[in-house]
């Protein structure tokens, strides 16, 4: 999955245009896009989506409202009758919050007659300096774990940093660091990591440009705010014609040559890790 749509669960109008972007995932928000007395509402509102959808369309996530709110048993309680593929999971701090959140799933897809194990979680990693010293000391995994992501606004209030850095798309190092850690932590985790949203919305190229960053550095998706960032996330995470020719000559090459270290390819030399790229652009092009 190479993108992320949020949409305010509270909002009629936005979950029935969510789809129409083509994300590859739909997240209904119940956090930090919904005011405090529009919770219970946008908890309702979210069960009724998923009861309704056409579960042929994009893969439907539910972010619940963090465990120090006091709320995210309630809105497991209420999202779950719904089914949702997967549950995104904000301010974790390192494995006990993810193993917790994890046996909570047990417990209500018990309840409610789901495969168990079924319903996977994707975390916003670094929203506190504590998350990513956890994630640094030992990165979170689990079974049902399918992606780390890195959020930039609620790390900037715990610092007591006055923006992330000089301009959008540029960050201070401290920020930095979150991006950085949160792709080792995915990497060592056997998962997806997600870079976080470019917030401003009518800055399609500078949209652009972070994405292909994160792409260089290694990121496998993106999650966007607004409709139209979603088929940029698409052009960047998608690997090119090109890079899936290289990838499966690559691949090819080493299968007939199944005992040799290193290898030559257009008159360049290749060894293992060369391998090891090219079978993950072959598995992120599907």
């Amino acid at each position: 999955m190479r993108s992320f749509l949020f949409v305010p669960a509270d909002s009629e109008r936005k979950l029935a245009k969510g789809p129409a972007s083509g994300p590859d995932g739909l997240i209904l928000d119940l956090e930090d896009s919904v005011a405090t007395d529009r919770k219970k509402v946008a908890r309702d509102m979210a069960l009724a989506y998923l009861k309704s959808a056409n579960r042929t369309g994009p893969k439907l996530y539910v972010r619940v409202n963090a465990l120090d709110t006091g709320l995210t048993l309630g809105d497991l309680a209420i999202v779950m009758q719904g089914k949702p593929d997967g549950i995104v999971f904000p301010k974790c701090v390192g494995q006990a919050n993810l193993d917790l959140l994890a046996t909570y799933l047990d417990a209500f897809e018990a309840r409610e007659g789901i495969e168990a194990g079924s319903t996977r979680i994707l975390t916003i990693a670094t929203e506190s300096a504590a998350a990513i010293l956890a994630l640094t000391a030992a990165p979170a995994k689990h079974a049902r774990l399918m992606g780390h992501s890195w959020g930039g606004e609620d790390l900037m209030a715990d610092l007591g940093a006055l923006a992330k850095g000089p301009s959008p798309g540029v960050y201070d190092d401290t920020f930095l660091m979150a991006r950085t850690v949160n792709l080792m932590a995915s990497v060592a985790a056997g998962v997806t990591a997600y870079d976080t949203v470019y917030p401003d919305i009518k800055n399609i190229e500078g949209l652009r440009a972070e994405a292909q960053v994160a792409r260089r550095m290694g990121y496998g998706g993106k999650i966007a705010i607004h409709p139209d960032q979603v088929a940029v996330i698409h052009e960047v995470f998608t690997p090119t014609a090109s890079e899936i020719d290289w990838a499966k000559r690559v691949v090819a090459t080493f299968e007939s040559n199944p005992n040799a270290g290193v290898l030559t390819m257009d008159g360049k030399m290749l060894d293992k890790p060369h391998l090891v790229l090219a079978r993950r652009l072959l598995a992120r092009a599907g």
